[in-house]
């Protein structure tokens, strides 16, 4: 059994989580840019240490897809075609930047630090990573 991956897809950042090799805490990685993502996904998905990949996917109060889905489909269909064995499940990412925020606050964190959208964006992944373990 190896590591989940969590993507938050941006048009500019992408954040990053992965869980430990037990699957039982979420950590956060990194943010990247995402005109890199492709290139890390390559060096890092080729390590044999990730077998499930999981993407925000957003949507709106009413259930429906939010508008940023046209950016991230078109990465979920290269990202398909270039690992078409590896599992990659779109999951509900409401509220993750919010919660993200409030656990920065909550965590003292200062205001200057807090305002770090890269920050924000790892954090958002790891609490996307972490309401996915619950249901598995």
């Amino acid at each position: 059994m190896g590591r989940i991956l969590a993507i938050d897809y941006g048009q500019k950042r992408t954040g990053l989580a992965v869980t430990d090799i037990l699957r039982i805490t979420a950590n956060p990685l990194l943010t990247v840019e995402t005109s890199s993502l492709k290139e890390w996904l390559n060096t890092e998905l080729a390590k044999g240490e990730i077998d499930t990949v999981i993407i925000g996917h957003p949507t709106k109060l009413n259930g429906e897809e939010s508008d940023s889905m046209r950016y991230i489909q078109p990465f979920m269909g290269w990202f398909k075609n270039h690992f078409p064995d590896m599992p990659l499940i779109p999951y509900d990412e409401r509220f993750t930047s919010t919660i993200a925020h409030k656990a920065m606050i909550a965590g003292g964190m200062k205001k200057k630090n807090r305002r770090d959208k890269a920050v924000v964006d790892k954090l958002a992944a790891c609490i996307l990573l972490e309401d996915y373990l619950t249901t598995i």
